[in-house]
């Protein structure tokens, strides 16, 4: 266990707060995090792709081309690592697959060797994954022990948490979080979805029996906070609402949030016309993931339930 003063020193108990470097700022997750990290008095240093505004709260870096100063990165406390192409972003081109794949797994290493380097090395690297490791797996209950899948995401994500050794290595405590499908008022997900639901044609996708896990970016946010402060969390850890229901019982749970018919199902062979690829591997795909660490460490989810979920993301 740390020693008060340090604990103090890192967790913001006092008079000093932890210095938090952050990729992925501007995206999904990153935009929540950071306004709530800030208000509990965490200074917050981004990893930007284009020239920085301020030297002292933004540092460069390119992880296409391997472009990192390490030098840059000493006396940060802790790091969270969001970044990474968006796989729901157009269809699934070899290009697309490349970026996808690369976007990760380089930008994961770049930043895992230059923490490594430090000669006083943050505490923690929480690094984001997906419950996407865990591939195609029908009804099978998925805890952080159980195998992982065989197709490209699966695949992606694998290579992706192996990304984050080097710094393990050298004894920083990594956390990789296996993310469900991110449920937010302001985009991601959700907000693809809705259309069709406000329009009355919503339903079910496929043959509605795959299990899809998700988080409310409410949760999100809280359980990145939990994987910085909690010492106990190391290694793969399922960030996903307890509550995981089949697509049939989403659309159902939708449709009623909304106060929307769901009647209109959309057979498999069209949702692989209109995303290729992308179908059988995000959408089509069964995932039953359960969050056995967050549960034996006492996370308490703000929303646990689908339901309750959707109204407060929708504003209901």
């Amino acid at each position: 266990m740390l020693s008060s003063s340090i604990h103090t020193q890192l967790f913001g108990h006092g008079d000093c707060d932890m210095k938090i470097l952050v990729t992925g700022s501007t995206g999904l997750i990153g935009s929540a995090l950071i306004p709530a990290l800030e208000s509990k008095g965490h200074q917050i240093v981004r990893l930007v792709r284009s020239a920085p505004q301020n030297k002292e709260t933004e540092i460069f870096w390119d992880p296409e081309k391997g472009t990192l100063n390490a030098d840059e990165l000493e006396g940060i406390d802790a790091a969270v690592h969001l970044a990474g192409e968006n796989l729901a972003d157009g269809r699934w081109t070899e290009e697309k697959k490349r970026r996808i794949r690369e976007s990760r797994v380089k930008g994961t290493r770049l930043l895992s060797e230059a923490l490594a380097k430090l000669k006083r090395k943050p505490q923690v690297l929480v690094s984001a994954s997906a419950v996407g490791f865990y591939g195609n797996r029908g009804d099978e209950i998925l805890t952080e022990q159980s195998a992982s899948g065989a197709d490209f995401v699966a695949e992606v994500c694998r290579e992706w948490e192996l990304a984050t050794q080097p710094a393990a290595l050298v004894g920083v405590r990594v956390v990789n979080l296996r993310f469900g499908v991110i449920f937010a008022s302001e985009g991601g997900a959700l907000k693809k979805m809705l259309f069709p639901f406000k329009m009355g044609v919503g339903g079910k996708l496929g043959s509605g029996q795959q299990y899809m896990s998700w988080i409310t970016i409410d949760d999100a946010v809280g359980v990145i906070e939990f994987a910085l402060e909690n010492e106990k969390l190391r290694g793969p850890v399922n960030a996903v609402a307890p509550d995981v229901l089949t697509n049939k019982e989403f659309t159902k749970d939708l449709g009623s949030a909304l106060s929307r018919p769901t009647i209109f199902p959309i057979p498999a062979f069209m949702v692989r016309l209109a995303f290729g690829e992308m179908a059988d591997e995000t959408l089509l795909t069964s995932q039953r993931v359960e969050p056995l660490r967050l549960k034996e460490e006492g996370y308490v989810f703000k929303y646990p339930e689908l339901k309750s979920a959707l109204k407060h993301v929708l504003g209901k």
